[in-house]
């Protein structure tokens, strides 16, 4: 009996053994699998961190390359400014060389006459011997044959205002106009101080009773002349010192066309020379040609009118020399200005005989001139500079007059 008790103990013991070892075996398999999968992770962070190493050195190489590329187009760069700097000068040089010998050429007999031409100068002759012989009193017999020099005095504004002097003698003040619609101007005593870093400290501000429009005015005797806002064609005189309305001129056959095609926002133009007061206009009828009319700075009355062969297409600006009406023509993108066309009151100066003249900018815009008689000088404003033209002239070939 004893000998069946112990058997079966050993058998209970047995199995208790074998109990065990089989709960040990999954736990052993479990915990050699997660130190499998912590090695491949370990192996794949190190191929990582090794992958990021040879990137960051790609990257690196590639900066350098990219920054020494740079230094390269830096340099080709300012070899093809250089170049272009050069190649504007010559071409400069190339447009006065060009005009020079333009000048010097004679012009050959035209042999062989188109019949439309010939009609033409036909028309012309009768339309000069129908014409008026008016006399104003004063011819001074000044040619403009070229633009001597130019000077920058300074930069006060944007693209479109006017700034000019009274041509009267006696009379240094500088008057300044900004932008295309205003009812103030700025007065200042002198050239000198206009040009100073503080000249608005020293200036005197005008209202006037009337806005005005574009940038066609003009100071004459101590009057501002110039186009009332939002009227097609009402001209005011108003006194400088008191402020009022001296008189007004409807001006006939001015309408809602630009004088100048370059300037859109300036409808009449009015100018001085040293036969006295004038104002252009351009008029639909004529197919955009522009007017030219000689008013009486006292009454405002029209004392006389031409209508030209000056068109207004391209043209940027306008200014009359002894009579003679210089238009200044230019690209609408910008360009080198020049005067392309002319009309001379008395037929002393033809316009087919009258070579272009260039300004000595290579890329102007002018919004307004103004023609100085006293220094022979055009105070204009290209892009917003306030710069001043010296103007070659001479005097008039009267033997040349047909």
């Amino acid at each position: 009996m004893y000998v069946g008790l112990l058997h079966l103990a050993s058998l209970l013991l047995l199995a208790a053994d074998t109990s065990h070892a089989q709960r040990i075996t999954p736990d052993l398999a479990m915990m050699q699998y997660f130190q499998r999968r912590l090695i491949q992770l370990e192996e794949r962070l190190i191929k990582c961190e090794h992958n990021m190493q040879l990137h960051g050195q790609k990257i690196y190489y590639l900066s350098n390359e990219i920054h020494g590329q740079m230094n390269r187009i830096r340099a080709h760069k300012a070899e093809v400014k250089t170049q272009v700097e050069s190649v504007a000068l010559r071409v400069g040089r190339l447009e006065r060389d060009m005009e020079y010998v333009q000048n010097n050429i004679p012009d050959l007999p035209n042999v062989h006459m188109e019949e439309a031409l010939l009609d033409q100068q036909v028309k012309e002759a009768r339309t000069l011997k129908k014409k008026a012989k008016t006399d104003f009193g004063t011819d001074c017999g000044t040619v403009l044959t070229g633009v001597e020099s130019m000077k920058i005095v300074k930069k006060a504004g944007d693209i479109y205002g006017a700034w000019l002097r009274d041509p009267t003698k006696g009379s240094a003040k500088v008057y300044y106009f900004y932008g295309i619609k205003n009812d103030t101007l700025i007065e200042f005593p002198s050239l000198k101080i206009f040009h100073e870093s503080n000249f608005l400290q020293k200036s005197n501000t005008i209202q006037l009773p009337f806005p005005w429009q574009g940038t066609g005015h003009v100071i004459y005797n101590g009057f501002v002349y110039y186009h009332q806002a939002d009227t097609a064609n009402r001209i005011l005189k108003v006194h400088l010192l008191n402020r009022t309305v001296s008189d007004s001129i409807i001006l006939p056959g001015a309408r809602h066309l630009p004088v100048y095609a370059l300037s859109p926002h300036t409808f009449v133009h009015l100018v001085v020379d040293e036969m006295g007061l004038w104002v252009i206009h351009a008029d639909p009828d004529l197919g955009g040609n522009l007017v030219l009319t000689k008013l009486d700075p006292g009454t405002m009355h029209v004392e006389h009118f031409w209508d030209t062969s000056c068109n207004s297409r391209d043209a940027e600006a306008a200014f009359l020399i002894c009579g003679t009406m210089y238009v200044v023509y230019n690209s609408r993108h910008g360009g080198r200005s020049s005067v392309r066309c002319l009309y001379d009151i008395h037929d002393i100066i033809l316009n087919g005989e009258s070579p272009v003249l260039f300004f000595p900018k290579g890329y102007t815009n002018h919004a307004s001139m103004q023609y100085y008689p006293q220094n022979k000088e055009l105070y204009s404003w290209d892009d917003g500079y306030q710069t001043i033209y010296k103007l070659d002239v001479k005097k008039k070939n009267v033997a040349t007059s047909n």
